[in-house]
């Protein structure tokens, strides 16, 4: 239901406001005052008369503002008119010419107004159209701006125009617009440069520039919306260029060095000829080569895609920052677990290409040297009681360094203990000598070997070795060669 429209009143023309409201509501939101504030009828020589609502009265239990009649058609119908379903290219064309003619008389006006502030709305805007009747040709009635959006708001709470594969459609779940064509954001005469922009895109391309009902003015601040070189193929280049710099005004990082009064003035010097005609649609968007316009709808396709994903990626992480950071944080701990394991077991020690009695006579050695980590890479599954006796003797050492001035080991090899002549008493030696290993049985080829180490021990501050005889059973696991049982007997003192 159109809440802003020309009816009778008294059995005579005027123009109406149904405000949808009460008389009881009426009286409680003070809308008696919009009784005072002024519209505007701007004729074509650029002069202006005042309008004044004229009374109210209660139609259907619902309070109407009525005033002097302006006879035109409104400013946004023409423009739905353009996409309406169901008509043959010369009804569109027909509606697409006089929108256009409406559009560019609309521009004229608000030109003519200068810095009188009027409203901006199209469904607030009458425009006069044709010859005859008692405002001329081109005249256009801007409605009082407060009246005006609340019957706007009104009219659009159960129906909202949408455009969706160029064509207009009627939705009721639509989220409440009340203009379409108007940045909040914008004052003056870029506002105006912005709807003029706006509803020339919609004019010549047969499409809203931005037909997200529901992200509409967000796309407006962020500039996302088809450029209309690709959207109306053929179109002047220079009124692209100012269709363009007014659709960006709203974007900071994409708005040109034209304000809004240049905008609106270049685009009346394109769209109206020496005799005050409006230019015709043909004259200002060529037919191109067929080659030539698939190629600007393969580009325009791939525009579009690539602006949606771009577009939704980054709503996405906007709408979902904290939970996005939660799984990055997430993400990177686990990285560094993985990357800080992975560089562990790269610097593991390990038996890799040792022969079984390879691996036994380097457990033995670093048993002698303390060394606990090469014995954990020589096990898997066998006794600790020398990983633990190794690993207790080596933080003894290593306190008592700490401890005594001269810094020197406090326990010396067995093994270069010997070497050196072996002299005792030796209460500083610590480990394995006279190390014999024999084959016990097992094959290499079935991945088992047991085998018999004979060997002297020698331990701090005992008089003499301990002499033990050790089975150990080794087995090849992933590849390598590992202690997985020692059977120890301790032989007589030596």
């Amino acid at each position: 239901m159109q809440r802003i429209h020309i009816s009778n009143v008294n059995e005579k023309p005027a123009v109406c406001f149904d405000t949808g409201l009460d008389p009881r509501s009426f009286a409680r939101t003070k809308m008696s005052q919009c009784l005072i504030e002024p519209g505007y009828i701007v004729h074509p020589d650029g002069s202006n008369t005042v309008w004044k609502a004229s009374g109210v009265n209660e139609l259907d239990g619902y309070m109407r503002v009525w005033g002097t009649p302006f006879f035109g058609e409104r400013l946004d119908l023409l423009l739905n008119a353009v996409n309406a379903p169901k008509q043959t290219e010369q009804q569109t064309a027909a509606k697409q010419a006089k929108a256009l003619q409406a559009v560019v008389y609309w521009i004229k006006a608000k030109l003519l107004m200068g810095e009188t502030h009027s409203a901006l709305n199209p469904g607030a805007a009458f425009v006069s159209c044709s010859d005859g009747g008692e405002y001329q040709k081109g005249s256009v009635f801007f409605a009082p701006e407060s009246l005006s959006q609340r019957c706007l708001l009104v009219e659009g709470a159960s129906h909202t125009a949408v455009t969706h594969s160029g064509r207009s459609e009627i939705r009721n779940d639509a989220p409440l617009v009340s203009d379409r064509y108007n940045c909040p954001d914008l004052k003056d005469t870029d506002a105006a440069a912005f709807c003029a922009g706006t509803m020339l895109y919609t004019v010549l391309a047969k499409a809203h520039p931005y037909p997200d009902m529901e992200n509409i003015y967000q796309d407006m601040r962020e500039g996302i919306f088809v450029p209309p070189r690709l959207a109306i193929p053929g179109l002047n280049k220079q009124l692209c260029g100012l269709i363009y710099s007014a659709l960006v005004l709203p974007v900071e990082k994409k708005r040109t060095t034209m304000n809004g009064a240049v905008i609106l003035g270049n685009l009346l010097k394109i769209l109206m000829n020496k005799e005050e005609g409006i230019t015709e649609v043909f004259s200002i968007c060529n037919a191109l080569p067929k080659e030539e316009e698939t190629k600007i709808l393969k580009e325009k396709n791939y525009f579009i895609k690539k602006q949606n994903f771009i577009v939704r990626s980054k709503r996405f992480c906007i709408r979902n920052k904290i939970a996005i950071m939660g799984v990055s944080i997430a993400f990177l701990f686990v990285m560094f677990v993985i990357v800080s394991t992975a560089k562990v077991s790269r610097g593991r020690l390990t038996t890799e290409g040792m022969a079984p009695d390879t691996v036994i006579n380097e457990y033995y050695e670093a048993f002698s040297n303390l060394n606990h980590q090469f014995m954990e890479a020589c096990i898997s599954g066998a006794k600790r009681d020398d990983i633990d006796a190794a690993t207790n003797l080596f933080v003894l050492t290593r306190v008592r360094q700490t401890y005594e001035a001269n810094g020197q080991p406090s326990v010396i090899s067995a093994k270069v203990w010997k070497q050196t002549g072996g002299a005792l008493p030796a209460p500083d030696v610590f480990g394995v000598t006279d190390l014999t290993i024999t084959p016990r049985g097992g094959s290499e080829a079935d991945g088992l070997v047991v085998f018999l180490a004979d060997y002297l021990l020698w331990l701090p501050n005992e008089k003499a070795a301990s002499s033990r005889s050790d089975e150990l059973t080794l087995k090849r696991i992933r590849g390598n060669w590992r202690i997985t049982e020692i059977n120890r007997t301790l032989n007589s003192g030596f």
